[in-house]
């Protein structure tokens, strides 16, 4: 079987001028990293306070936020949701940043690209409910608020920016996949910066939908963990804003590939998985031994970890693989969002050398051997972190895998 992938030449590493985030942890980068130091002492996620209802009434845990969010001005009312003030939320921490570019650069030459898999289909779901109650449909329900280009179209709206804008829907791939169209556009000169990341919500569609495919867990998830039974979802949205022009935090490379195995089973033995890791090995030149830290994509599924560590197996061969665990027993899986979320998680680990996070219980002893970070290890990794990897995978077989660092030297001297 054949696995479609992109250009593995080697790229121009394209830079994190500035990031900002909101999911279950918190909102900001200094509440998200107190958050992740308080759970390696408590060991209690957010998971374990918040719970949703399915539509049998069964309970299953869900990362939601609990900020307070800003509101949408009157003048762009038509896309009044949830999920856009997610949105106005993360870019709040990168608006000063943005407010320089765009004096220097101009309005048009600044591009979005974000991903999502929900836009505001929750504010949808109210509306249809109405409907069949018999009511007139709400008079703040617009039909933009569910559109997939929603998330893009409203921030360039609001922030009147005129250059490139567009939403990209790929499943859980889809925020990672918007860095490497950010790099493309940077990369062509269509764009001297560009907004990308992902934002998501919860809704009903979703968390009956996965219930429907028997991946929906009713207790807290556990990644790669003998007693998995699947995945819990959160929500949440993460903007970073990439240039050309050197910074601390760079996107040194990324991989992408398709295997097209099934509509929404990863192939067993993860071989496009595999295929969009060394892909953003061979942009940088690096060597799976380079890597400090994996992200996994680590869903809690059955299948995902199977193939997931199956591909980390092979492409780290006779050597130990690096340092890895799954993030998503502490945000739930944030869908079209988690590719950026995670991204910024993976640059807070970096930038304020917080300790990885561990995965903790058992871990599955029919999986192929990984490194997986649990608790009495998670301290001795050595830090700061310098390259990361962070994996996406999503339905029909679309993977991305994202090779982040600090730019310059890393802790040993070693050049980035």
């Amino acid at each position: 079987m054949s696995v479609k992938t992109n250009s593995a030449s080697p790229v121009t590493p394209c830079y994190i001028r500035d990031y900002g985030l909101i999911c279950a942890l918190g909102e900001g980068k200094a509440a998200v990293s107190a958050a992740l130091s308080a759970w390696h002492s408590s060991g209690v996620t957010p998971l374990d306070r918040e719970q949703a209802e399915l539509s049998d009434g069964r309970l299953t845990p869900v990362g939601r936020v609990r900020a307070e969010l800003p509101t949408i001005p009157a003048a762009l009312a038509p896309y009044e949701s949830h999920n856009n003030r997610l949105l106005l939320a993360a870019l709040a921490q990168i608006q000063p940043a943005l407010d320089e570019l765009k004096s220097r650069f101009g309005a048009d030459r600044i591009a979005i690209v974000l991903g999502t898999s929900t836009s505001g289909i929750a504010e949808a779901e109210a509306a249809v409910a109405t409907a069949q109650a018999g009511q007139p449909l709400p008079a703040g329900f617009d039909y933009r608020q569910q559109e997939l280009g929603s998330p893009s179209e409203f921030l360039a709206r609001y922030l009147a920016l005129t250059g490139p804008a567009y939403t990209l829907s790929t499943a859980c791939s889809s925020s990672a996949r918007a860095f490497i169209s950010g790099q493309r556009l940077l990369m062509s000169s269509l764009a001297d910066a560009v907004i990308v990341g992902g934002v998501d919500s919860l809704c009903g569609l979703t968390l009956n939908g996965f219930d429907s495919l028997e991946s929906l867990s009713t207790d807290l998830c556990h990644p790669f963990g003998s007693d998995r039974r699947g995945i819990n979802i959160g929500e949440g949205a993460a903007l970073f804003l990439l240039t050309r022009e050197p910074a601390s935090l760079a996107l040194l490379g990324a991989g992408e590939s398709s295997d097209a195995w099934h509509i929404s089973a990863p192939h067993p033995d993860g071989i496009g998985a595999e295929a969009a890791m060394r892909m953003a090995l061979q942009q940088t030149g690096l060597e799976a031994v380079d890597i400090d830290y994996i992200n996994l994509h680590g869903t809690a599924t059955r299948l995902n970890d199977e193939m997931e560590s199956k591909a980390l197996a092979r492409l780290y061969g006779d050597e130990s693989t690096a340092p890895c665990s799954s993030t998503k027993m502490l945000t739930g899986h944030t869908l079209g969002a988690a590719g950026a979320i995670e991204a910024a998680l993976c640059c807070l680990l970096m930038e304020q050398v917080l300790t990885p996070p561990h995965q903790g219980g058992v871990q599955d002893p029919a999986l192929a051997p990984i490194a997986l970070v649990q608790p009495a290890s998670a301290a001795e990794i050595g830090k700061p972190l310098a390259r990361v990897l962070s994996n996406s995978f999503a339905f029909g077989g679309n993977n991305v895998s994202l090779l982040l660092g600090r730019s310059g030297q890393d802790h040993q001297g070693k050049a980035l």
